[in-house]
């Protein structure tokens, strides 16, 4: 295998697996330690890559930075729109509770809330408040708390200290990164306490994130992969991490994007 073929199969991995150490890699392709290292140095500068302590992580995990809400939702939008979609089949029968996470995808699927029967929803993101408050089958309950401009999200102790007396039928979250070693991960620590509660909550997790978060790792974990039901995502997922999810028992539903 020459070098750049070699290069090409260890970011397909790191991208595949959320991370790789040196001594794996070395293995993986029987060659020194050093060559790895060398490797590593080509795949960081050319920004496919980020060197951390014993071997590598994708690029574009461990942001400390967060995209505003408008700057979110013009992402992959079509993947996000897909997603929903897809999201409309999980949803319970007349009578039941529903959580909507913040989120842009999440407002997806608020938009394609199911008006046929009468559904409690309860949501920290005052967005999907705003569009839910006046339809006339959905109960609506919003999460007291600061309001984060960024998010659009109600986070703080008046949302954790009602959340821990809920039980909902089914929670829809959303996340900045998913790794079968750091689970559903996010930037902010009040986001991630909020998003951890919501998990404990509920029956029923689906995640609702499209692919580029898969193998991202984010500075705060909120939930181990087992806690998760079903993963609503687009085809762009890599075999290899369906397949992990899908032997962690989770339910990977793959929506295609619409042009």
């Amino acid at each position: 295998m020459y070098a750049e073929e070699r290069q090409h199969a260890i970011a397909a991995l790191v991208m595949a697996q959320g991370r790789a150490s040196v001594a794996e890699l070395a293995q993986a392709y029987d060659v020194t330690t050093e060559t790895v290292r060398r490797d590593l140095a080509v795949l960081h500068k050319a920004g496919l890559v980020r060197r951390v302590h014993g071997g590598a992580v994708p690029a574009r995990a461990l942001h400390l930075v967060e995209q505003d809400v408008d700057e979110r939702d013009a992402t992959r939008s079509t993947h996000k729109d897909a997603i929903a979609a897809a999201a409309t089949d999980f949803f319970p029968a007349g009578g039941a509770s529903v959580l909507l996470d913040a989120g842009t995808t999440t407002s997806r699927v608020a938009a394609l809330l199911p008006t046929d029967r009468d559904l409690v929803v309860v949501t920290n993101s005052v967005p999907i408040a705003a569009r839910l408050s006046a339809v006339p089958s959905v109960t609506l309950q919003l999460l007291g708390g600061r309001v984060r401009g960024l998010t659009q999200a109600a986070v703080g102790e008046q949302a954790l200290a009602t959340l821990g007396r809920l039980r909902v039928d089914i929670a829809f979250i959303g996340t900045n990164g998913i790794t079968a070693r750091h689970g559903l991960s996010t930037p902010d620590g009040e986001e991630a306490a909020i998003k951890r509660a919501m998990v404990r909550s509920a029956n029923y997790v689906v995640v609702v994130a499209d692919s580029s978060k898969i193998g991202r790792e984010e500075l705060h974990s909120f939930a181990p992969i087992s806690s998760v039901d079903a993963l609503i995502t687009d085809t762009e997922i890599a075999d290899s991490a369906r397949d992990e999810l899908v032997g962690l028992g989770v339910e990977v539903t793959c929506a295609g994007a619409t042009a």
